[in-house]
């Protein structure tokens, strides 16, 4: 990756973070709550599904600057997405962000600007920051009880 590429990627990442977008809850939606026991990152994940259609997603939590920008993107990645499309979303960011080769799709291109995390993958401990909001979400999807963790 080019350092250009690279920049611009920190950037974006930084946006999401000091700026999250839909850091907020939603009232009588689905939710689930995620945690990283390692480094202390929480993600609560609110949903609100039309039928099979995700018409609103946010959170709310505390987390370093990936885990932020991770559930910030995210939210914005999965509204008008169905069910299904969501969870291959979900597959799709989780084979970038662990940087598994044998998977189509892991350079990031089918991910728009969630390609911006291609790099995590790089940095071992970061993956599981940038992966909680997503298993968060997949939690919410499935109307999990138990909260989620990294471990």
């Amino acid at each position: 990756m080019s350092s250009e590429l690279r920049e611009l990627y920190q950037e974006v990442i930084l946006d999401h973070s000091k700026k999250p977008r839909n850091l907020r809850e939603i009232a009588g939606g689905r939710k689930a709550d995620g945690m990283n026991p390692l480094c202390g990152d929480r993600a609560t994940v609110y949903l609100e599904l039309d039928g099979d259609v995700v018409k609103d997603a946010s959170f709310v939590g505390k987390g370093c600057s990936i885990s932020t920008a991770s559930a910030s993107m995210m939210t914005e990645a999965v509204k008008g997405r169905t069910r299904a499309e969501a969870e291959a979303l979900f597959e799709r960011f989780h084979d970038l962000v662990t940087g598994d080769p044998s998977k189509p799709g892991t350079g990031g291109a089918d991910l728009g600007k969630l390609a911006v995390f291609s790099g995590v993958c790089e940095f071992p401990v970061r993956v599981k920051c940038a992966a909680l909001p997503w298993h968060t979400m997949k939690a919410a999807l499935e109307n999990a009880p138990e909260p989620v963790s990294t471990e």
